[in-house]
Formats: structure tokens, C-alpha cells, sequence
């Protein structure tokens, strides 16, 4: 007898729909299965853990041979999130269960020996899926991910909450089971802030180190901050997420479906509300950094998608490794090809990157004399190559405290009044870029440029005096303007004035002094 349902895998980031055939022949006095369609070793391995849970269960496996196929064929199919369709299948076909509710019914899990029912990775894009296709009426969904998959069914397909295999066989015999009800915007509405964010009024002093992270908040530009160690260059850029604007919600689905693939939305937390931030270590490889593996998966970049990534001791880095930036630090996403196929993930980061003047960090130091020869202070900076600080549009020194800073009370401004100026000039940008799928300065493209960045005489003789000067890159040019809009935006300004101008190409000029 042949039964049939459906379930899901993940490609990339996206979800795809995948047809469960289970056909059983009833002869013969042992039971085979055999499963085709491309199943990775995970897939073939839930034979054992499906006949361990459908007898667990109370019933028996049927006998004969048993044929499961998955479709489309051509793709492969990886992960256990099949154990619970295919077991529903076999029992379907072998005459327990009401096939025509199963035909309906999207289901997911993996399987305990004991019948009851683990969670599994990206349950929300799955659920995404799965409200699009009006064939299927039913979603049956690990308890454990229930909360992620019936925001992502925004009630289009009623979503029931499965612990073990039991439940599932009475929803497939007709019994009601209780779907789980959630809206977005309810949940919107409801989550709290997140009370981990770090304030920038515990900084002490670095006044100009905050002015640029405000000004890179504001416009999305990636940052580079220079200087000796203990200046406070890693607790300024923790504090970044905190000033940044509240996440669209077309921000927060693409931010926690990344976050649903890795298995990394924790318990209570179906979606990602706050900003991410990621921190790798200088030891990371370029697969760890864009994402990869043989079925790749997304790497620091992609999980730091409309959040902040942050690169300490910048030089430590391979080579290599920072090479890779390059694309998604202009494109916003990165291409990862494989033999399984390409695959295009979303990074449209904030990058701050944070590096000593020399090895030993005290370069120009009066305090502390230089112990570097030219020779390693030329190769230590030579690993950051000029493509890659071509990209980075705000460059800014961060000085060593006076004793009398550091005995000093901190008395900056809060986090919460930096961020409504923040979120005051992305709302002009907002508006400004209606339509254009920009979401702010830094993402601006050559029209917009021309459109919004318009200069008057004088500031065009400033810009082409700067350019003279400094060796400046069309790149360079480009990014100027980006940051001088970025800081009319925080004045109000509706076009760029002198002093904007002036701040923006003080920002490109300090590698000069160093490179």
C-alpha cells in the first residue's frame, strides 16, 4: 500500500518542500527499507531509529519490503528531521493511520529510540515554506521548536506541537489536538529589550571614538580603530549593537532564519529581537568566516547580518581570511560555491575592526617607547592590504587615557539618548530611500550619490584639495560622501555643509599616517 506525506529541508538559507512516499508490499516474512532519493548517512540511519520508536509505540514495523522515496530525487537530503514523516508513512501504509490526513500534513522531527520527538534545525524557515504551499493543511512540529514555527506560520497553517510519536499517529487518526496560535506582531509587541546591552556611558573619555561609532551606527559604515592596548578599543565596539535601531521585521525574520539554520535560537526565544554581534577569533578560517562545509552553512558574517562584526587585533588574521571580505563588505551577501551547487548568503554587516599601531602596540607612544624595528612594523601593518582598508569608510585613532580620565567618573551620554539620535536620522533615510531597497548611507549606489550627496563649489574645491593630498581612491571618494551625508543626516542637514564634509574626509586620512 502506498502512503504519502511532506516535509522540508533547508538549501542555503531558504526552505524547500520535500514529497515523503512510503510504499509497503506486505510480503515476505522480514521486513527490508530501503530509502532512495539522495539520503546523506543521517537519512539512512533513521531506519534503525524509526523501527526502535513505531515498536516502542506499540506496533510492529510491516513486513516485506518497504520503499521510501524523497522528492525531488536530485536533491540531496541531509539531517534525522525526516524520522517523524517517515515513520508516520510506514504506519500509514501498512493500514494504521488515515492516509488522506497524512497527504495534508506537513510534519518534521527526528526520533528518539523511545518514540519521542527531538528538535531540529531550521524549523523557521521551514514553517515559512510551508504557509506558502494551500495544499497542506496541518503542520506537526517538535514541542521543542513550536514557538519558532507557528510565528513562521502567522496562522496560515495551523502549527501542533508533537513530544512523541504517539501524538503525531492519534493527529493522523483524527483525533483534535490543540494548534499552538501566534502573530508576529504579538510577539513584536510583547518581547522586551534585551537587557544584556552594554552602555556607553561606562566609557571613559575617547569623546572622538564615540562621535565615529555613532556616526557608523547612523549611516551603517564600517569602522577601524586604532590604538594602543587598554585604550578601551573592544569595550567601545561591544557597545555598538546597543545604539543601533530596532530591527525591521523583515530584518528579523532574515536575521533569525540564519540563526533557526545553525540550531543557535534558544529556548523561549523564537525569533532574534536584538542587533547580533559577532566576535571570531583571529585563528578563524576563511570557510569559518563566509560559511561552507560539503552542504555549506553560513559563517560569522552571515550571523552577524544586520548586526556588528567585529574583528579584534585585526592583523592577527590571515591574510587570506581578510581577502575574502571583500565581496560581501560591497555586495552585502557572499557566494559560496560547492559541488552540491552555489549558494548566496546575506551579510549585510556593520564591520569594526580594531588594531595596534605596531606589534608591540606603543608606536609614537611618549609614555611608552616603541620596542618595533621599520622592518616589523612595516610587516605588521602590510597585512592589512589597501583593497580591504579602501572598504572600510571610518578610520579613527583612540588615545591613550590621561590619569585624569581614568580616575575620572564616567560621565557620557547613556546608550538610550545616543540611539534616538541614531534612529532619528535612520528614519530621514529611511524616507529618503523609499522604494530603492536601501536601507541606509553606506548602501548608497552611484545614482544615489549624485541624487543626495550633492556638492556647491566650495566643498568641491575642499574634496578635490583632499583627494590631491591624500592619494585618495575613487573608492575613497565615494565613501566620503557616504559619510558626509551620514553626518548631515545627524545634524538635520538637507545638504552637506562644510563642517559635514570636513569631518567625513578626517575619517579617510588617518591610514595615510600610517600606511
Amino acid at each position: 500500500m502506498l502512503a504519502k506525506t511532506y516535509s522540508a529541508a533547508v538549501l542555503g538559507i531558504d526552505a524547500y518542500l520535500i514529497e515523503v512516499e512510503v510504499n509497503a508490499t506486505g510480503e515476505g516474512e522480514y521486513s527490508a527499507v530501503s530509502i532512495v532519493g539522495l539520503p546523506d548517512a543521517a537519512v539512512k540511519e533513521s531506519r534503525d531509529r524509526v523501527r526502535s520508536a513505531i515498536v516502542n509505540a506499540g506496533y510492529n514495523q510491516p513486513s516485506g519490503l518497504i520503499v521510501i522515496n524523497l522528492a525531488p530525487a536530485d536533491i540531496k537530503k541531509e539531517g534525522a528531521a525526516y524520522d517523524l514523516p517517515i515513520a508516520l508513512g510506514i504506519l500509514a501504509a501498512d493500514g494504521h493511520l488515515n492516509r488522506d490526513i497524512l497527504a495534508t500534513t506537513a510534519v518534521i522531527g527526528e526520533l528518539a529510540l523511545d518514540g519521542s520527538v527531538r528538535p531540529v534545525r531550521g524549523a523557521l524557515p521551514i514553517a515559512l515554506e510551508i504557509a506558502k504551499n494551500r495544499r497542506l493543511r496541518a503542520l506537526l512540529a517538535p514541542e521543542a521548536n513550536i514557538e519558532e514555527a507557528a510565528l513562521a506560520a502567522a496562522g496560515k497553517v495551523p502549527v501542533y506541537p508533537i513530544n512523541h510519536l504517539s501524538q503525531a499517529i492519534d493527529f493522523c487518526k483524527g483525533v483534535a489536538l490543540q494548534p499552538v496560535a501566534a502573530t508576529m506582531a504579538g510577539y513584536l509587541a510583547a518581547a522586551p529589550d534585551d537587557p544584556r546591552h552594554l552602555d556607553f556611558a561606562d566609557v571613559k573619555g575617547q569623546v572622538m571614538v564615540k562621535r565615529a561609532l555613532e556616526i557608523a551606527a547612523t549611516g551603517g559604515h564600517n569602522t577601524l580603530m586604532i590604538g594602543p592596548p587598554g585604550t578601551g578599543k573592544s569595550m567601545l565596539a561591544m557597545r555598538l549593537p546597543g545604539i543601533l535601531p530596532e530591527m525591521t521585521l523583515e530584518e528579523t525574520l532574515e536575521t533569525s532564519k540564519i540563526h533557526s539554520i545553525l540550531g543557535l535560537l534558544s529556548s523561549g526565544k523564537p525569533l532574534l529581537r536584538t542587533r547580533p554581534f559577532r566576535a571570531p577569533h583571529h585563528t578563524v578560517s576563511d570557510a569559518g568566516l563566509l560559511g561552507g562545509g560539503v552542504n555549506p552553512l553560513p559563517g560569522e558574517i552571515s550571523m552577524a547580518h544586520n548586526g556588528v562584526l567585529f574583528l579584534d587585533e585585526l592583523p592577527e588574521f590571515k591574510r587570506n581570511v581578510l581577502e575574502v571580505l571583500r565581496q560581501p563588505l560591497e555586495t552585502g551577501s557572499v557566494t559560496v560555491s560547492r559541488a552540491a551547487g552555489s549558494f548566496v548568503f546575506p551579510a549585510n554587516f556593520i564591520l569594526v575592526a580594531a588594531m595596534n599601531p605596531c606589534p608591540c602596540g606603543h608606536y609614537n607612544n611618549p609614555k611608552h617607547p616603541c620596542r618595533c624595528t621599520a622592518g616589523q612594523i612595516n610587516r605588521y601593518r602590510a597585512k592589512i592590504s589597501g583593497p580591504l582598508l579602501d572598504r572600510i569608510d571610518i578610520h579613527v585613532e583612540v588615545a591613550q587615557l590621561s590619569e585624569n580620565e581614568l580616575l575620572a567618573t564616567p560621565n557620557g551620554e547613556t546608550s538610550a539618548v545616543i540611539r534616538q539620535r541614531v534612529a532619528a536620522a535612520r528614519q530621514l533615510q529611511e524616507q529618503r530611500f523609499a522604494g530603492r531597497g536601501i536601507r541606509c548611507n553606506a548602501q548608497m549606489g552611484p545614482q544615489e550619490l549624485q541624487q543626495f550627496c550633492v556638492l556647491d563649489h566650495a566643498n568641491r574645491t575642499l574634496l578635490r584639495h583632499a583627494i590631491q593630498s591624500y592619494s585618495l581612491s575613487a573608492r575613497a571618494y565615494d565613501r566620503i560622501l557616504r559619510v558626509a551625508r551620514t553626518i548631515a543626516d545627524l545634524n538635520h542637514a538637507e545638504t552637506i555643509a562644510e563642517e559635514h564634509l570636513f569631518e567625513a574626509i578626517n575619517y579617510r586620512i588617518l591610514d595615510r599616517n600610517y600606511w
